[in-house]
């Protein structure tokens, strides 16, 4: 079964590790040292985030190394910034209204 990307940022332990591995590469190993739950679990979650594209695997020596795919974090970026304009429009007329207001109570 192929996922998606917003199927693989939709989980919360997810998210937390593309976090950590934005800020710099680490092994599953380490990332797993950052939860409160078994190494598998983690293994699991980096097989999907690595399916979907959001991290991508440098082997080096006998550890493998997981960071962040800057290109596909981007797709996400772009998806969400539609729906940004559109809140930014909202929030400016809501402020437009709420100027009005004050300005009718004087």
């Amino acid at each position: 079964m192929r996922r998606d990307i917003f199927q693989a940022i939709a989980d919360p332990t997810r998210r937390a590790i593309i976090a950590l591995i934005a800020l710099q590469a680490m092994t599953p190993n380490g990332i797993a040292e950052n939860f409160n739950t078994t190494r598998q679990s983690i293994s699991k979650h980096l097989r999907i985030l690595t399916e979907c594209e959001l991290v991508k695997q440098e082997h080096l020596g006998r550890e493998i190394y997981y960071s962040l795919e800057i290109d596909k974090m981007k797709e996400i970026d772009k998806w969400l910034d539609q729906y940004r304009k559109i809140w930014q429009t909202r929030f400016n007329q809501l402020d437009n209204v709420l100027s009005n207001l004050k300005k009718n109570k004087k």
